[in-house]
């Protein structure tokens, strides 16, 4: 199928593309197809458009953790696994997804409701945490003493 996008134009959509999630996003419950795109580029893309196939116009910038230097230890309930099928580790991402902050128009992430994706599967749900624990390592920072 061919799609309208915000940022890459009309695009063609292969069905074993999607990414449902049945459950919508904070604030978009009624929008649950989605595909994941990314820029021609060598090797891995660092961030991906997550685009809504239910709203041309709604798109949402998505890093890997890992990006940032932490992870995230996450426990999913019974309804959870359910949704996401069952996934083995292997098949799950898990993704932050980026906002511009109204003050200062910075980029932030938002790490309080990250992004569970099966990929096998191709269902995901955003999960919303009540705290985030602050135990984060900065894997990229180099020091001499």
């Amino acid at each position: 199928m061919q799609v309208q996008t915000y940022l890459f134009g009309a695009v063609d959509v292969a069905a074993e593309r999607v990414i449902n999630f049945p459950q919508g996003l904070v604030g978009f419950a009624d929008k649950t197809r989605f595909i994941l795109a990314s820029e021609e580029q060598a090797g891995e893309p660092v961030s991906y458009t997550l685009q809504s196939l239910d709203d041309p116009a709604l798109a949402f910038q998505i890093i890997a953790p890992s990006t940032l230097g932490f992870s995230y230890e996450l426990e999913l309930c019974d309804a959870e696994e359910a949704l996401l099928k069952s996934p083995a580790a292997d098949d799950v991402a898990v993704m932050i997804v980026l906002y511009k902050q109204a003050e200062g128009g910075n980029i932030a992430p938002s790490l309080r409701a990250p992004l569970i994706i099966n990929l096998k599967e191709r269902v995901g749900l955003q999960k919303v945490l009540a705290k985030v624990n602050t135990n984060v390592t900065l894997s990229n920072l180099v020091a001499k003493v």
